[in-house]
């Protein structure tokens, strides 16, 4: 089995470029390409000597962590980006939900943007904690390091220089992030919210 490029449905976007799109789609599929070629070349040193391969196959397992999570962040990053942007359901679960953790959705924006324009480069991720009922918002530097374990994924937003640097520097990033929202379809992270979202009984 090897895993597939997703496709995305992106039409042209308010503050991001076509071209920005078609660079970081590029990226994407270079996250799927090289996950395939780990998984190949770990099978490939274990049938061969295993022992002898031990340290570059354990080498090869944590550079897998990378280029899949690359891989799978960037596909719930470009899902978000499909169809026509829209605003949040006000009578929606996701929006009481972050309503409730931050006082106000508009906090909860503010808040998810100011920990979006952190110094350096990661991804700003809404997290749904079902066992505690609650939302987590946090940094990730590298894909592979920050993930909290076992939450599933409401909102990402890249935050990779290589997300924006078509359209803006890296001081203007603050632009990209507006874009971003800009163009966020909400229904998606619903959706997402929706089937994770068990209430505790």
């Amino acid at each position: 089995m090897q895993y597939q490029e997703q496709k995305f449905n992106i039409s042209k976007l308010n503050g991001i470029s076509e071209k920005q799109i078609a660079t970081h789609l590029e990226l994407y599929a270079g996250y799927i390409k090289h996950t395939n070629l780990i998984r190949e070349k770990i099978r490939e040193f274990e049938n061969s000597d295993n022992e002898k391969n031990a340290f570059t196959v354990a080498e090869l397992r944590r550079r897998f962590n990378f280029e899949f999570n690359g891989m799978r962040m960037h596909e719930y990053y470009f899902e978000q980006l499909e169809g026509s942007a829209n605003e949040i359901n006000i009578n929606g679960v996701l929006w009481e939900a972050v309503s409730k953790k931050y006082i106000s959705f508009e906090n909860f924006i503010e808040y998810f943007k100011t920990v979006g324009k952190s110094r350096g480069v990661g991804w700003t991720i809404l997290y749904w904690d079902n066992r505690e009922q609650t939302t987590h918002i946090v940094w990730v530097g590298d894909h592979e390091l920050g993930q909290l374990a076992g939450l599933p994924v409401i909102l990402a937003m890249d935050m990779w220089e290589h997300a924006y640097m078509m359209d803006y520097v890296p001081a203007e990033k603050k632009y990209y992030i507006e874009a971003f929202f800009a163009n966020l379809n909400w229904n998606i992270c619903e959706e997402r919210f929706k089937n994770s979202n068990t209430p505790l009984v």
